[in-house]
Parts: C-alpha cells; sequence; structure tokens
C-alpha cells in the first residue's frame, strides 16, 4: 500500500513540475567529440526557465526523449539507457557496439522543442575495441584530466629514480611467494612476464591496460603489477631499499604504489555488456528516496574478517537499529555454528533500500566503498590501515561516518544517526557528489594515465621488451580512426 501512495506522489509531483517552463543544462563527456570511453554517457539537469533554477524533483522520464541521428538522415543503431535520478536530473549513457565517424545527439522534450544546445554534433564515436590512440596532451585536455594527484605525489615520492634494469629481477627475488607480472609499454604495444603461482589475475590489469593504450599514445616503461589483494613493500622490511611495485590497495604499513581496484576498473570496462553493477548503473538505481529508506545500518558480505564475524554475531538480533549477515562462510567455515546461520544473498541495488550502509574490510580494504558512497546512504567506515587511491581524499562527518577498527561505537554512531537524520542525509549527500565528482570512468582512466607518466619519468634506463615476455595484443577490430584537430591547429 506504501508503494501505491508513493507512486500516486510521486506522479503528482512530477505532473506539477511539468507545469513549469523548463529548459536544462546538458554536460558531460558523452556530448564530446574524441573522448572514447567503453560507455559514453551525460547528465541534464533541468531548469525553471523563468526562475532560473535547477528543478529538485523530477518531471518524470517521458518528459524528453534521446535519438542519435546520422548524416544521411539515418538513425544510429544505439539505444541509451536512461535512469531518472529522482532530483531533476537524468543520467543518459549508452555503448556504442559500431564505430560512428559523426553522430548527431537530439535531445528533446515532449512539445518538440530542443532542450539546452540540443543537437549535440560529436564525431569520433567509437567502440570500445578500436585502437585508436590519441596524442598524451590532447587526450588530457579532451577529458579534462588533473595534472596532480596527491596520492600519486604522496606514492612516488620515495622513488623520485626508478632503476628499471634491475627492478623486476629484484622484486621477484624478493616476493617469490606473491603473484607478480612485469609489463613493458613498448610503442604503446604491451608486453609481459609473470612470476608467482596465481597469476590468473593478469586479466584484470591486461585488460586495464589495453583499454588504456587503445586511446591514449603513452611512453615507453617497464613496470611491475602486483596481482594479489595484500600490498607486499613492507616499509618494516624495506623502508631503506623500496621497490617501485603498483598494487590494487595500499597500506599504513607498507610502500605500494596505488591504482583503481581490479573491481571497479573491470565493471567500468564491462559496463552494459554483462556486467550490471558499475558506478552509473549505481547512481541510476540508488533507491527510494532518503525518507523512504529504512533506517537500519545494513551489512551483507562474506567472512573475510573477525569484525565481519563480530558484527554478525552481536548485532544480529538487534533488528532495531540492524540488518546484517553472512552470506558466505569460506575462511572461518568450522565458525558457522557460531557467527551463522548463513544469510541469503540481496541484489547490491538492494542495499540503497536502508539510510546506513556499514564498510568493514575484508581480507584488505573492502571494495565495496566506490559503489557505497555512490549510492547515497550514509556511509560508516571502519577505521583500516587499507585504502584504495582515493581514501585520503574523503572527510570524516563529511563524506563517511568513522567507525572504530573494532566496531565497539557502531551502536552508539548508529543511533546518533538516527537522532540526527538531517545531518546524516547530508553526510550521504557529500559522499555521492564526492563519488559522481571523483569516481566515474573518465576519472580512472585519467588517474592511471597521470599515474603511468609520472612513473615514467622516474625511470633511469631504456625500457625494452625483455627476453622471455610475451605480446599482449589488442583485438583485432577495423576501426575509422581519426582524431578532431586541437585547437592550436586550427
Amino acid at each position: 500500500m506504501n508503494g501505491v501512495i508513493s507512486s500516486i506522489v510521486f506522479a503528482t509531483l512530477a505532473a506539477s513540475v511539468v507545469s513549469l517552463e523548463l529548459n536544462g543544462v546538458i554536460y558531460g563527456p558523452g556530448i564530446h567529440s574524441d573522448v572514447q570511453l567503453p560507455v559514453r554517457y551525460f547528465f541534464i539537469q533541468f531548469v525553471d526557465e523563468n526562475t532560473g533554477q535547477n528543478i529538485t524533483r523530477s518531471p518524470g522520464i517521458d518528459y524528453f526523449s534521446v535519438n542519435f541521428d546520422l548524416n544521411d538522415g539515418g538513425r544510429a543503431r544505439i539505444r541509451p539507457e536512461i535512469f531518472d535520478l529522482k532530483d531533476g536530473s537524468f543520467l543518459v549513457r549508452h555503448r556504442p557496439f559500431q564505430s560512428y565517424e559523426q553522430v548527431m545527439i537530439n535531445v528533446i522534450d515532449k512539445s518538440g522543442k530542443h532542450i539546452a544546445q540540443s543537437p549535440y554534433v560529436v564525431s569520433n564515436v567509437l567502440k570500445e575495441e578500436c585502437n585508436c590512440p590519441n596524442d598524451l596532451n590532447q587526450w588530457n585536455a579532451n577529458l579534462k584530466c588533473p595534472t596532480v594527484e596527491k596520492q600519486i605525489s604522496d606514492d612516488l615520492e620515495l622513488f623520485q629514480t626508478i632503476d628499471i634494469a634491475t627492478l623486476a629481477d629484484r622484486a621477484f627475488e624478493r616476493h617469490p611467494q606473491w603473484s607478480l607480472v612485469h609489463y613493458s609499454l613498448i610503442d604503446n604495444k604491451l608486453y609481459r612476464r609473470t612470476s608467482g603461482r596465481y597469476v590468473d589475475f593478469k586479466m584484470f590489469s591486461d585488460a586495464t591496460l589495453l583499454s588504456v593504450t587503445r586511446k591514449v599514445k603513452l611512453p615507453d616503461m617497464e613496470f611491475i603489477m602486483n596481482l594479489g589483494d595484500w600490498p607486499v613493500e613492507e616499509k618494516s622490511r624495506y623502508q631503506h631499499d623500496p621497490l617501485a611495485i603498483i598494487s590494487w590497495c595500499g597500506s599504513d604499513s607498507t610502500n605500494d604504489i596505488v591504482w583503481p581496484t581490479y573491481d571497479v576498473t573491470k565493471s567500468t570496462l564491462e559496463a552494459m555488456r554483462g556486467m550490471q553493477l558499475d558506478m552509473l548503473s549505481v547512481l541510476g538505481h540508488a533507491g527510494p528516496s532518503w525518507e523512504d529508506k529504512i533506517p537500519k545500518a545494513f551489512f551483507r558480505g562474506r567472512d573475510s574478517r573477525q569484525e565481519r564475524l563480530d558484527l554478525a554475531r552481536l548485532y544480529r538480533n538487534m533488528t532495531d537499529l540492524f540488518d546484517v549477515g553472512l552470506t558466505n562462510f569460506f575462511f572461518f567455515e568450522y565458525k558457522q555454528e557460531l557467527y551463522g546461520p548463513k544469510n541469503k544473498a540481496i541484489p547490491f541495488f538492494d542495499f540503497f533500500k536502508y539510510k546506513y550502509q556499514l564498510n568493514i574490510d575484508g581480507t584488505v580494504a573492502a571494495y565495496r566503498l566506490p559503489y557505497l558512497l555512490m549510492g547515497g546512504a550514509a556511509v560508516f567506515k571502519q577505521d583500516s590501515e587499507y585504502y584504495e587511491h582515493f581514501y585520503h581524499q574523503l572527510e570524516p562527518y563529511k563524506h563517511y561516518i568513522p567507525m572504530s577498527h573494532d566496531l565497539s561505537d557502531v551502536v552508539d554512531l548508529v543511533q546518533w544517526a538516527i537522532d540526527n537524520d538531517e545531518t546524516a542525509k547530508e553526510i550521504g549527500k557529500a559522499g555521492q557528489s564526492f563519488a559522481r565528482e571523483n569516481l566515474l570512468p573518465e576519472n580512472f582512466y585519467c588517474y592511471i594515465v597521470l599515474l603511468l607518466t609520472e612513473y615514467a619519468s622516474r625511470q633511469v634506463g631504456v625500457p625494452r621488451i625483455r627476453e622471455d615476455m610475451e605480446y599482449v595484443p589488442q583485438p583485432n577490430e577495423q576501426c575509422p580512426c581519426k582524431h578532431s584537430r586541437s585547437h592550436e591547429e586550427l
């Protein structure tokens, strides 16, 4: 019954919004030429024409249409996915499965009027498999990439020079128990050799590097990638002789260089092609409005850390404040009687039916944090030595609510959030805004390219293809590789 009432109220509000004279602002990489991403996307923010103010209620997803036309008058074979963000704005995205030299994007309201600067003429709309790398400086300009990232600067501070002639052999000798891959990038072609027993995760780093080099021409370089979750360069053992090793996760006790996790890069590469969970889909499925979310702290996950076990055992029966449970027993299967029973897995989008999300480490950092922030709930983050590439930009009580490492304060914090509902709501909004500004696909590409170019500038020696390396090929795809000229060339 509540769902029916909510639908009626929403329809009534949408009707009242549509009665206004609306126009909009359209922005995002999907309306620009020469911006190649696996999924192209843009945002529409509707504006009251009379006041010039953004509207904050949805006019309804049927208020406008988006189509993609060709120069010959035909229609491009592009089917956009449109998400109503319920705040007067929409996300429009599509994955090109065919390349086009030029596409005209029409965004038209119900009366037939173009919205904002529509139509948008976009050149070089390419499939993800197209190997058409752009000049590095032009690529950075097209995506408006930052020239400085504090985490990159901090990670590389120890490595003013990197002796690539000895780096790989020293890394393989120092860490024989870990799975490492030695990459050479020569003439924008990728080569590698591996060390260690479990190297299957090279498929994630391979895919990321191949995608990057299809889009931008990088300098020649050699580097080492750690394929495991745990960072390996322990400060207590190697502080006076650190090796420049790139990892998906960093920690306060190691010197590893961090870049975006395999989880978030894989979801970026595979969005709208087999992957349902990615940063944009989370934004589009952020659940009901704050007022309609369930005021409880939510957690589902496997048994990969003692604090997760403790959470399930201590708080699973406090159903007035918590909905928590473990969905799989692998590490502590023999303790299932104490910490169980095992809970049924819940679709990730359903997490956002709850106001409060508990982010608790797994084996290392919980790689779900980007998605939790994007979902707009108030995130409770466990104090931890582990971090992803963006953690140090987050501010406690602005972007998230900090919890102690042992979770001993979690009951008091959840009660505080309930008692301070408006503050908790603002923390959720600020976390989502952070994710929208820093954790979208172009941000990940910009970060990786900046890290690799900064790394390459510190190399000593000439990068080369080592004798026992294998070539990692690009897809065999025929594409119309043309790039628009820069403003300096016009």
